[in-house]
């Protein structure tokens, strides 16, 4: 039996990006009712070899594999009503776009490559991406129900050749809690001032787009002139959602404050409940004096831990962390790589090498006293860390890795389950594959001799 991996629809799958090459188009594949062109597969082919990847004509084979099964699930999703809404569309569309904005180093240089405006680009990119989203949410819907028992998560377990057990590395469980420097208003004040600076140099004739790529410290837009294309109100944080969403189009808005700092903007366009809207933040940076008051807060937290035993870790941490990531995780640092599952054992080669500096020296049960962190971006804090668990490196088994166990377990059986639904519903559709593509390994065989009849019925 074929394998299909559980991320069968991942790639980002762009539509041609020269529409004169359909001229001298031609069919690839026939999937059902659908067809599948040579284009789309060239265009998706020369969108790999932009980001930088080396060519390898062997993707291809790939590329049509994956098109192949998209439309098998598209076609399936129309039987059983599977649809996406136009607003999700959108916004996925939204999504791709900035990437390659961002990819190509700004809006006129993508249309310039595209020879089209983006406007243009995304009604043509529309029906394809919301094909991709249908077949994703129709592969969903094949495996929702799926599920693994502790007695299938054992048996799975001793069906591995003891060989070929994973090998987990020594991984650690650390909890944190940060006090991130605050400023008063007279220290922020002269942020404020300078971005009402900027707002009255716009008001004054300044173009808006301009003095984002300037000023702004958004990293993301700055580049793009502050644009953050269309977004919904669950999309920002509430002051910046107030204000984009009383705004007219072309208003500029006061200065108002957020989390992320001081920030100005402008509404492009209104449409129903999204925005799309451009702005300037300005950033307040954390000074020597506000440096020492997050020292002698932390100071104090760890004294009412460790000396007064006034408060427990995971309880100070709720109380008093500025980790949003872990506060209400008990103080807990979760490992990136495992995010979904919420796990806290973090192999020590993971860990921010600050952190582990500290960790290093301490032993299971102790509370660290404040130590200066600095980020990527090179804003200072404090931090105090907690050291729970240690698990030396080891073999998988059923005591120490049952969730990690019953994940990959899960996971074979999603992929077991995509895979017989592809082989029963590739029998079932007409297909056919080009010659061209007659010695790719994953369409072998695939080719179908007479329409089959699974486009008129239900599985």
């Amino acid at each position: 039996m074929r394998k299909f991996g559980i991320a069968v629809l991942s790639l980002v799958l762009f539509t041609s990006v020269a529409h004169a090459q359909r001229v001298l188009d031609k069919v690839a594949a026939v999937v059902g009712s659908s067809i599948i062109l040579q284009s789309d597969i060239e265009s998706t082919y020369a969108q790999y070899i932009l980001q930088g990847q080396q060519m390898q004509p062997a993707f291809k084979c790939q590329l049509l594999q994956q098109l192949v099964t998209q439309k098998l699930l598209a076609q399936q999703a129309a039987i059983d009503s599977v649809d996406v809404k136009d607003d999700e569309v959108d916004n996925e569309v939204e999504r791709r776009m900035r990437g390659m904005i961002q990819r190509a180093g700004g809006q006129e240089r993508l249309e310039q490559f595209l020879n089209r405006s983006v406007i243009q680009y995304k009604d043509e990119i529309r029906p394809d991406i919301k094909e991709q989203m249908i077949a994703q949410r129709m592969q969903q819907k094949i495996t929702e129900k799926v599920s693994v028992t502790p007695m299938d998560v054992k048996k799975f377990y001793e069906a591995i050749p003891k060989d070929s057990l994973p090998l987990y590395n020594k991984e650690v469980e650390v909890g944190v809690i940060a006090f991130n420097p605050t400023l008063t208003k007279e220290e922020k004040e002269i942020y404020r001032q300078k971005l009402e600076d900027i707002r009255a140099r716009i008001k004054a004739g300044a173009d808006f787009g301009n003095m984002a790529t300037l000023y702004s410290q958004d990293t993301g837009s700055a580049p793009d002139g502050g644009d953050l294309g269309f977004q919904d109100r669950s999309g920002l944080v509430k002051e910046f959602s107030a204000m984009a969403f009383k705004l007219k189009a072309g208003e500029v808005s006061p200065v108002f404050e957020t989390e992320y700092g001081f920030h100005i903007l402008q509404v492009i366009e209104r449409r129903g409940e999204q925005v799309h809207a451009r702005h300037i933040l300005i950033i307040p940076q954390g000074t020597p004096t506000s440096l020492d008051r997050s020292k002698l807060k932390a100071d104090s937290v760890y004294n009412l831990i460790t000396r007064n035993k006034k408060i427990d870790f995971s309880s100070a941490a709720s109380f008093y962390s500025d980790d949003k990531d872990t506060k209400f995780n008990g103080g807990m640092m979760l490992n990136l790589e495992n995010v979904q599952n919420r796990s806290t054992y973090i192999p020590t080669d993971r860990l921010d090498p600050q952190v582990a500096a500290v960790v290093d020296t301490m032993k299971v049960g102790e509370i660290a006293k404040p130590f200066i962190y600095t980020d990527q971006a090179g804003k200072k804090s404090y931090r105090i860390l907690y050291l729970k668990s240690v698990t030396e490196a080891h073999k998988a088994n059923l005591e120490q890795d049952f969730p990690r166990l019953k994940e990959i377990a899960q996971d074979d059986k999603i992929n077991r389950t995509v895979s017989e639904w592809f082989e029963k519903k590739r029998k079932e559709t007409f297909i056919r594959i080009d010659p061209e593509y007659a010695q790719c390994k994953q369409l072998k065989d695939w080719s179908t001799t007479a329409t089959a009849s699974s486009t008129a019925k239900t599985n």
